[in-house]
C-alpha cells in the first residue's frame, strides 16, 4: 500500500514550538491550590466559538452585542474629552453600553460641554448621564427638576444616574452635605422625571435593606458598584491629612462585595414575585472571567461592568482601547463557549 501523501504536512513552526515547549514546561506551572474554581471547564461540549455565536442582550431598551457596560468615570479635566471620545467609540464598535462621569459641572458652566458631548461617537448604543444624589436633594430642593431633563436633552441621553456616594462626599475636603434620605430623593425623582432612571451606588456596594427598597421602586437599572474596585472612600482619605487618615481609615472597609450583592439579588427574586431593574454588576470586575461569572450567577437581567480597566487604555489612542476590547469580547466568547459556573 502506498504512502499517504495527504498525512505529509510540513509544519514549519513545529521545531521553534516544541523547544519553546520544552524551555517553558517549568516555568508554566499552576499548582493545584491557585486554579479557579468558580468554574466548570467543559472541553468535550463544544469547539471554539464561532463567529456567528450570540452572546447579546436587550438591556434598558437596547440591544447589546455584548453585555458590558462602560461604567461611570470622568469629566471635567483637561484629558477627559479624549478618554470619553475613546470608551464611546469603543461602545458603538463592540455594541456596549455607557454611563458618563459626573454632569454636574454642567448645571452651571458649559466650558466642559465637550467632555461629555459623545452621542456623534457612541452611536445609537445605551448613553446616561449622571448626577449625585447631593445635587438631586438641591434641584428638589429648588423645585428645578426641568435642568435636569435638559441636560439630559442636551447630551442625547437615554436617562439618567443618580450615583450614592456618602461615604466619599464625608471624607473629600470639598464634599458636599445631604440630609435626605437618598430613598426619598429617588421616589421623587421618579415622580418628577419622565426619563430612564438606573440608580449607583460608588465603590462600596448596597446592604440587603437598601437593595430592597431600590428593588421596590420601578427603576429602570441598578448598578452595584461594589467593594473590590476603586475605593472612593479610600481616594478621599489618600487625598486628606493624616489625622483625617488615622480617624477614618477603617471607613474604607466597609461595604459589600458584588459576589455578595449578587447573592442578595438572588435571594431577592426568590422571595419576590415583582419586577427587577436591569443590573449592571460592578466593582471589582477586573476582567471578562469576573464578569462572566457575576452575569452567569445572577438570576436577574445583568451586564457587568468595568471602569478602571478601560480607563488605562483610554487615555492614549483608540487604538490601544480597541485591541484591549477586542481581546475582552473574545475572552468573553471563549468563556460562554467553555465554561459553566459553579452553583
Amino acid at each position: 500500500m502506498g504512502r499517504d501523501k495527504s498525512r505529509n504536512i510540513e509544519d514549519p513552526t513545529a521545531a521553534e514550538r516544541k523547544l519553546d515547549h520544552i524551555k517553558l514546561a517549568e516555568a508554566s506551572r499552576i499548582d493545584g491550590d491557585k486554579m479557579d474554581t468558580r468554574f466548570y471547564y467543559e472541553p468535550m461540549l463544544a469547539g471554539h466559538p464561532s463567529a456567528d455565536l450570540d452572546i447579546g442582550k436587550t438591556f434598558l431598551g437596547k440591544r447589546l452585542t455584548n453585555p458590558i457596560w462602560v461604567s461611570s468615570m470622568t469629566g471635567g479635566t483637561g484629558i477627559a474629552a479624549t478618554i470619553n471620545e475613546n470608551l464611546a467609540k469603543a461602545c458603538a464598535e463592540f455594541g456596549m453600553g455607557m454611563g458618563l462621569g459626573s454632569c454636574r459641572k454642567l448645571m452651571h458652566d458649559d466650558t466642559y460641554f465637550s467632555d461629555f458631548d459623545v452621542r456623534k461617537h457612541i452611536g445609537d448604543q445605551p448613553l446616561y448621564a449622571n448626577l449625585g444624589i447631593a445635587q438631586i436633594e438641591q434641584i428638589w430642593k429648588d423645585d428645578k427638576w426641568d435642568t435636569i431633563l435638559e441636560l439630559v436633552n442636551r447630551l442625547q441621553a437615554n436617562g439618567l444616574i443618580i450615583h450614592v456616594n456618602p461615604l466619599q462626599e464625608w471624607l473629600q475636603p470639598e464634599g458636599d452635605r445631604y440630609y435626605s434620605k437618598p430613598i426619598d430623593l429617588i421616589k421623587r425623582s421618579i415622580d418628577a422625571l419622565d426619563t430612564s432612571l438606573i440608580v449607583k451606588e460608588v465603590g462600596q456596594g448596597i446592604g440587603s435593606e437598601s437593595l430592597r427598597a431600590l428593588c421596590d421602586l420601578p427603576l429602570d437599572g441598578l448598578e452595584f458598584a461594589a467593594g473590590g474596585g476603586t475605593n472612593f472612600a479610600m481616594l478621599e482619605l489618600l487625598r486628606s491629612d493624616e489625622a483625617m487618615k488615622q480617624t477614618y481609615s477603617k471607613l474604607a472597609s466597609i461595604g459589600h462585595t458584588a459576589d455578595d450583592m449578587v447573592n442578595m439579588v438572588n435571594q431577592l427574586m426568590v422571595d419576590s414575585s415583582g419586577d427587577m431593574p436591569d443590573l449592571i454588576i460592578s466593582g471589582g470586575v477586573k476582567d471578562f472571567l469576573d464578569g462572566y461569572h457575576l452575569i452567569s450567577k445572577c438570576y436577574g437581567h445583568s451586564v457587568y461592568g468595568q471602569a478602571s480597566s478601560f480607563l488605562k487604555h483610554a487615555i492614549g489612542s483608540y487604538e490601544e482601547l480597541q485591541k484591549h476590547v477586542h481581546a475582552q469580547v473574545e475572552g468573553l466568547r471563549l468563556a460562554h463557549t467553555l465554561l459553566t459556573v459553579r452553583r
